[in-house]
């Protein structure tokens, strides 16, 4: 039976206590979930594609409920001010998302939660990473993502979607895979007047909604904006990521309550600027707030993005250990968090704007054993020229492949700034093998 029509707040709470249930009594259920950097791309495309379908879901479904997971435990929403922000326009507070923290422990979760009465539909990647990725592989039933496909799922997902399409956002492709239902769902719902009793202040069935629609759009119209910098962006934009924008501000521009108030331009800024308000954070927060790990022939591979300058990162570290050598500082931070996730090989990648409004991208590449060096020299080789990798100058040397200890590390400007980490990545990946 579908989940009825309600607010996304309305919607999380229901899908909450269900997956509790389902713990309880050993119920099939379906999760949605996003990669493991948890960004917002992840967390909206989780969201919205759990939502419609809860609420239309196809007769041969798994189950007839999808619950959202954001894949990071629930500590890690308050180092994403940027969904703070954008709660505020959902009308959903931290406590609504359903994060591991609401998973059973790693410990008892084969048997709290056995992999037969699970489907796993993966947004914003194509393969079940982590110690989710180890239990439940198998089990992925779906797919939509923006990355290189790494095979991992079966090209026949039956009813469920195998949908794997460069764009610039990810929610954008979950936004057109939704469109029919989530248009059908808005039709029926006025008609049927399927607002009354929801407990909603307003009576009108159409206000509400739309109401609910808009606050829906604006979740996905975000994480679209983000990642195609309010569309303006023209290696990362995609007739896709417009269509779906479009379509978005259409269904904000039906409730008068939040049209009227709504612009593109500002809505963008606000998102944007929540994003890049990290100064606040810790050093080691800073590094896991958007990272994601991989396993290639043995080795452990980690990247964090940043959203600022390595020189923001090295007086961040410099405060933090009150010392004036500032590289061996941020040097020893990033050891620290590579060894507390047991890494082979770890990058850091850095977005930010010069005095002169030039958008810049910085990479880090820090090794820990031979082979991890082997593999961070041929990918220094090979990226080479992809990438536009040139010498990144640093007073204490970090820049130009300084060792010691049984670790490498060397920096670069990226003058290829087209090249995010969905392609950095592969690159590292590939020099492993």
């Amino acid at each position: 039976m579908p989940a009825p029509r309600n607010s996304l707040r309305g919607f999380l709470a229901h899908a909450k206590s269900a997956l509790r249930a389902a713990v309880d009594s050993s119920q099939k259920i379906t999760f949605v979930i996003g990669n493991e950097s948890a960004d917002l791309d992840s967390m909206t495309c989780s969201v919205l594609y759990a939502y419609i379908r809860s609420m239309a879901p196809p007769p041969s479904a798994f189950s007839p409920l999808y619950v959202p997971i954001t894949n990071i435990p629930f500590s890690g929403i308050q180092i994403r001010p940027e969904f703070l922000a954008l709660f505020r326009h959902a009308d959903i507070e931290p406590r609504h998302l359903i994060t591991l923290d609401d998973l059973p422990d790693l410990s008892v979760i084969k048997s709290k939660l056995r992999p037969e009465n699970t489907s796993w539909i993966l947004v914003d990647h194509n393969a079940f990473q982590g110690q989710l990725g180890k239990i439940y592989s198998e089990r992925v039933g779906g797919v939509i993502d923006h990355h290189e496909d790494e095979s991992k799922v079966p090209q026949d997902t039956g009813c469920e979607p195998h949908v794997i399409v460069k764009t610039g956002s990810c929610t954008s492709l979950v936004t057109e895979y939704c469109r029919q239902a989530w248009d059908s769902l808005s039709s029926a719902g006025i008609d049927s007047g399927t607002a009354h009793g929801q407990g909603d202040t307003l009576s009108d069935d159409d206000t509400v909604v739309n109401l609910w629609d808009a606050q829906l759009a604006q979740l996905g119209l975000a994480s679209i904006l983000i990642d195609t910098a309010n569309l303006q962006s023209e290696d990362k934009t995609t007739e896709h990521d417009s269509k779906a924008v479009e379509y978005l501000e259409a269904k904000i521009r039906t409730c008068p309550q939040l049209s009227a108030g709504f612009n593109r331009s500002n809505f963008y800024k606000e998102i944007n600027s929540a994003k890049k308000d990290i100064g606040g954070l810790k050093l080691q927060d800073i590094l896991r707030k958007d990272y994601k790990q991989w396993n290639e022939q043995g080795q452990r591979l980690g990247i964090s993005s940043v959203v600022k300058s390595i020189d923001f990162m090295q007086r961040k570290a410099g405060d933090e250990a009150n010392t004036q050598s500032l590289d061996k500082a941020y040097i020893e931070a990033l050891h620290r968090f590579s060894k507390d996730r047991d890494l082979d090989l770890y990058a850091v990648m850095t977005t930010s704007t010069s005095s002169e409004g030039e958008f810049r991208r910085e990479l880090l590449v820090l090794a820990f054993n031979d082979s991890a060096i082997s593999a961070a020299k041929k990918f220094a080789a090979d990226a080479q020229e992809e990438l536009r990798l040139e010498d990144w100058l640093s007073s204490d040397g970090i820049a130009h492949g300084q060792s010691g200890d049984g670790y490498w590390t060397k920096v670069w400007w990226q003058r290829n700034v087209q090249h995010s980490r969905k392609r950095v990545a592969p690159l590292l990946r590939e020099a492993m093998n």
